[in-house]
């Protein structure tokens, strides 16, 4: 008989358990929370930037709601729609890109975050003003008529 088999088998510590149900449970958070970022879809986009496909979403305003030179903030979409020129709409994300704080305001041709000030374009969504160093995201809309919805 060898001394090898007298020896204990090394027992898992509860610290390597604990870590690996961590980690296990931490992947099947991230899968659960994962979801498609594929964006593309059968529409496609006029010179305004808005969707002209047939995908429908909710109605936002008239096209009469929104300013020229401004824009309109629907929080409850987190969306703002803007009307840099005439009859040019453009739809961003509420959501800054400093701290993911939401925009709230948009007034002489800016969108306005309240949380650090930073502002945006109403054009191109752009900033304007730090502390953001990356635009407002482009979000998908579709004027039909004086009718702008999600698209």
């Amino acid at each position: 008989m060898s001394s090898e088999s007298l020896q204990p088998a090394p027992a898992l510590c509860r610290r390597t358990v604990l870590a690996a149900l961590g980690g296990a449970g931490l992947a099947a958070a991230l899968t659960a929370c994962g979801g498609s970022d594929d964006k593309s879809s059968d529409s496609s986009s006029n010179s305004s930037g808005a969707s002209t496909g047939s995908a429908g979403g909710a109605v936002l305003a008239k096209t009469t709601d929104i300013p020229e030179g401004g824009g309109k903030v629907f929080a409850d979409q987190s969306v703002v729609v803007t009307q840099p020129t005439a009859g040019e709409f453009k739809a961003f994300s509420t959501v800054c890109p400093h701290q993911q704080q939401r925009v709230n305001s948009v007034d002489n041709g800016v969108i306005t975050c309240p949380a650090h000030g930073s502002q945006f374009s109403v054009a191109d969504g752009a900033v304007k003003k730090g502390p953001a160093t990356s635009g407002l995201t482009a979000a998908d809309i579709k004027v039909s008529g004086d009718s702008i919805t999600l698209a």
